[in-house]
């Protein structure tokens, strides 16, 4: 699982990892890892939006990608 919209948001407005990783009191690396397959707590995800996307709703931002499989049973 990923966070398409949030990861295309950061880019569109220049926003890094290391902004988020600050704002959020943890290291960069696990920044990405939430990014990429994690998840984000509650207050996490409030204070990203809060501080850096204010105007985007909260489900938007995070919605999440899931992850299909492309294994058929044909």
């Amino acid at each position: 699982m990923s966070y398409p919209f949030l990861i295309g948001e950061m880019a569109k407005r220049r926003i890094t990892r290391e902004a988020l990783s600050k704002s959020l009191g943890l290291h960069r690396n696990a920044i990405s890892y939430k990014l990429r397959e994690g998840s984000f707590s509650i207050e996490e995800a409030a204070k990203v939006k809060e501080e850096f996307f204010p105007d985007i709703p909260i489900t938007t931002l995070f919605a999440k990608e899931e992850k299909t499989n492309i294994c058929s049973n044909d």
